[in-house]
């Protein structure tokens, strides 16, 4: 069992394994602080891949004060050599006695083995607490760990009336600043970026994060069975995106499979509406969120958000679960799994 104050330092761990967003992939983002009589001694984040983990970090911000401590940390520490060495070797070495942690590593070679060398070393270990916030922090890794291939999430920005454009193409902009703001922070947390060639021509995206300090930019993927990389850079400046065309549900699973094989641990699917519904369709989308404008925008020749052929039934639609709500100043943010 754990207790509120366990509860309170895993969230505190949580809140510092976010500092890692954009700069930590392939590696999962992670937080560790370290309680001494009830008191803050020490504190750490993962802060870039190859570098020292979050244990570590916080082990050498607490020094003296690591010995009979508690450790709280948001996933099992590593126990193998990597281009780091183990965490749990530090742990043991630091003198800690107590760790907390918020889930289990699904990565084979850890998974439930870190625990087991601190438990066998005489250590108290604690599991589970806030688990699913750990979870979710990581969805991408959980994923790429255990099947190669990245966690997709579509985000698209729609009326009230489901659309995503006029019946021209325009679409900017139909969410306000802050909803553009949220996607610079999906940018960011993205490995990869993608939309589809009709999107290229009408908007003209860079797809790079520009409102925050990032460092990495995502691949950027165009969708487009006709597109060539000189009309592409007509279009986009930069180095040249990667044209792809993922047209069929084997198409979709190859093309992930390749670049789960080059460390693309997350894939952001920006649009529009016909790439949507590919996706869609082919059943590779983990996670949708959508930013919804309080606007009307009419006409039946408006660009609806999804595409594709039209269904026979409401049977057809796809259900979202463990949904969530919240607002992105006047706009709405509804997002969920499928």
């Amino acid at each position: 069992m754990y207790s509120r104050d366990d509860v309170k330092w895993m969230r505190r761990a949580l809140s510092l394994a976010r500092r890692g967003l954009g700069s930590t992939s392939p590696n999962p983002m992670v937080g560790a602080v370290i309680v001494n009589n009830g008191s803050l001694a020490g504190s750490g984040y993962h802060k870039k891949a190859g570098e020292a983990h979050a244990e570590v970090n916080a082990i050498a911000d607490a020094g003296v004060l690591c010995r009979k401590s508690t450790l709280y940390v948001t996933l099992e520490p590593c126990c193998t050599f990597g281009r780091t060495p183990p965490c749990t070797d530090a742990i043991l070495k630091a003198g800690i006695s107590k760790v907390v942690i918020g889930c289990t590593d699904p990565n084979p070679l850890h998974a439930g083995k870190g625990i087991e060398i601190l438990k066998n070393a005489g250590l108290e270990v604690v599991c589970g607490v806030e688990e699913e916030q750990c979870r979710r922090l990581n969805e991408p890794f959980f994923k790429w760990i255990s099947t190669s291939m990245p966690f997709v999430l579509l985000k698209l920005a729609v009326t009230l009336d489901g659309h995503i454009a006029t019946a021209s193409g325009e679409s900017r902009w139909i969410t306000g600043e802050i909803a553009r703001k949220r996607v610079q922070k999906l940018r960011m947390w993205a490995d990869a970026v993608m939309v589809g060639g009709e999107t290229v021509r009408k908007d003209k995206p860079s797809l790079t994060v520009r409102e925050y300090p990032c460092a990495k930019q995502p691949r950027r993927l165009v969708a487009s069975r006709k597109m060539t990389k000189d009309e592409l850079a007509l279009y986009m400046t930069g180095e040249t995106p990667e044209i792809v065309a993922p047209d069929s549900k084997d198409a979709w699973l190859s093309l992930l499979q390749r670049l789960g094989a080059e460390k693309v641990t997350s894939l952001l699917i920006e649009g529009g509406g016909e790439l949507a519904a590919s996706a869609l369709a082919a059943g590779i989308v983990d996670k949708v969120e959508m930013h919804m404008a309080p606007k009307i925008l009419g006409g039946k020749n408006s660009r609806p958000c999804v595409g594709g052929p039209d269904p026979d039934s409401l049977n057809s639609a796809l259900n979202l679960k463990d949904t969530t709500v919240f607002r992105l100043g006047q706009d709405i943010c509804i997002s969920g799994y499928l």
